[in-house]
């Protein structure tokens, strides 16, 4: 449980399993700095890397970062046409939720994937401790119905809600990039969906959501803006997402516009003016799971 007043931080490297560079990078975020917990691909290039990395670190939270879009399902494509129509999962969050829109996504098909990226991770030794999501796609309330069912079916205490509330006014000042200003906005748009989650989290018996942070400033973290995200976070418990990695050949073959970020977030994670920040402002890096009270999974779960 957490004190009243306590400033609690889970700060989350996403992408976990994605490729060697990235989990390298989780890895030194957890051991030379402030990252607690890590988000897993169940069926990515490196998943299994990760996983070894995992059984290695026993302080490492490790939740599974449950995945719709930009990879390919753990089922047989047979087994979930609509998801995978050619194999793989539609390559953005746009498309899939277009699709959905248009009822051409069979949320069974959804449940019954997830279920099993969730027993992939479990049934190689971890701990799931939160789920989260692959370009938040789980946001989406019918998705996050399934996804709240599924926590509650297996006992897993935390699932993101990655909704920032207004962004606090000392990161504000630093939005003056492109990125940022998108951001802001997707954010914003994302407003009633999180609040919806939060309601469907409630509604299953689990604890609220932590305070989610880092979404406004993905990709475009300065050290400046950096420490003025972490002097900002309040009272209870909050997740800080990053995505944390070193470039590598692997990386320059996966869509995404995270590359050379991911080196300076490594750098921010393990600076030693960020460790000292934390110190100085008092707060608790936790893992996530540690904070909010422990969950039984449901008799049928095995």
């Amino acid at each position: 449980m957490n004190p009243e007043g306590r400033r609690t931080l889970v700060v989350n490297g996403d992408d976990f399993g994605l490729t060697a560079g990235v989990n390298a990078g989780i890895l030194a975020g957890h051991e030379n700095g402030i990252l607690t917990s890590a988000s897993l691909f169940a069926n990515a290039p490196e998943t299994d890397a990760a996983i070894a990395i995992a059984h290695r670190t026993p302080t490492l939270g490790v939740g599974c970062h449950l995945t719709l879009v930009d990879g390919t399902p753990l089922l047989p494509a047979a087994h979930v046409p609509t998801l995978a129509p050619d194999g793989r999962f539609l390559p953005t969050w746009r498309g899939f939720l277009a699709a959905a829109w248009r009822r051409q996504v069979d949320f069974g098909e959804v449940e019954r994937e997830f279920e099993a990226q969730i027993d992939r991770i479990r049934a190689a030794g971890i701990a799931v401790t939160h789920l989260d999501g692959h370009k938040h796609v789980h946001a989406y309330p019918p998705v996050f119905e399934i996804v709240a069912r599924l926590a509650r079916r297996f006992g897993i205490p935390v699932v993101r809600v990655p909704w920032e509330r207004a962004p606090v006014r000392a990161v504000a000042r630093h939005l003056l990039g492109g990125d940022a200003r998108r951001q802001v906005v997707e954010n914003l748009a994302l407003t009633p969906w999180g609040r919806r989650d939060q309601r469907l989290l409630a509604a299953h018996g689990l604890p609220p959501a932590p305070t989610f942070l880092g979404r406004v400033l993905t990709g475009v973290f300065t050290a400046r803006s950096f420490r003025a995200l972490l002097a900002g976070v309040g009272p209870g418990v909050s997740e800080l997402m990053m995505h944390p990695g070193y470039p590598d050949a692997a990386l320059d073959r996966v869509r995404t516009r995270l590359r050379a970020q991911r080196a300076a977030e490594v750098a921010l994670l393990t600076d030693p003016l960020t460790i000292d920040a934390i110190r100085r402002a008092g707060i608790v890096l936790v893992r996530h799971g540690a904070a909010v009270p422990s969950l039984e999974p449901h008799a049928h779960v095995s």
